[in-house]
């Protein structure tokens, strides 16, 4: 195996490890809460999912850039701040990391009827355009404290897992605030219920590209300068 090659296997093992601690944690509180009723404090599922989002920015975010998400990885590879030819790995283990992270959930802990899929509350396509919202502002901090020399970059970590920590508590009672492609689809495929997948596709996918490519516009750098690799996102 060539030096590329194994860099890209061990950024690959990173999003993977990255995404199935994202799902497994953040996931398995709504197991939780349904299987065991009282045992987790009302509304703590929001704040579950923020905290282990920034836990694995900073464990892995120097290795693979710690996007955990289909749509942050598209619009990295967009906005000119991630190589194309690596976007097929990188969504197959986000994709994987969280289908294993549900199989185990499933494997743990007793039958019930959740696996923690987003729930819609309005009609679909005010759920694309919710959900790109959120997605929206997520990847611009994203970008924004990733990507800029400028930003306090050791505050990536926190920023972002503040932004999704609070998309999801005023998020969460309409679509769920998946904001994920690959966070959709595990629990999805595991309860049975894929006819409203696409909203989770869309809308994070149109939210973020337009995010990147609005930061882009505003970024201020110099007429010649490069735009910068992501060095830590979600």
């Amino acid at each position: 195996m060539s030096p590329k090659a194994r860099q890209l296997a061990k950024k690959v093992a990173a999003e993977l490890i990255g995404t199935f601690a994202m799902v497994f944690a953040g996931c398995g509180a709504i197991m939780v809460t349904e299987r065991f009723p009282g045992s987790l404090p009302s509304g703590s599922v929001p704040v579950v999912f923020g905290p282990i989002v920034a836990a694995m920015i900073y464990s892995v975010g120097h290795i693979s850039g710690a996007h955990f998400n289909p749509a942050v990885t598209l619009a990295f590879a967009v906005g000119r701040h991630f190589p194309t030819r690596e976007l097929l790995w990188y969504w197959a283990a986000q994709f994987l990391g969280a289908v294993l992270a549900s199989a185990l959930l499933s494997v743990l802990l007793p039958s019930g009827a959740s696996f923690g899929a987003a729930a819609l509350h309005i009609d679909p396509w005010r759920a694309v355009a919710w959900e790109g919202v959120l997605t929206y502002f997520l990847m611009f901090v994203i970008v924004s404290v990733a990507t800029d020399t400028r930003a306090v970059g050791v505050m990536a970590g926190a920023a972002i897992g503040a932004t999704v920590t609070l998309a999801a508590l005023f998020g969460g009672p309409v679509t769920g605030a998946a904001m994920n492609p690959a966070r959709a689809l595990a629990p999805a495929l595991f309860e049975g219920g894929t006819s409203t997948l696409w909203i989770y596709f869309v809308g994070p996918s149109i939210g973020s590209v337009l995010a990147a490519v609005t930061y882009n516009f505003i970024r201020c750098h110099e007429p010649d300068a490069e735009p910068k690799p992501a060095k830590g996102c979600c």
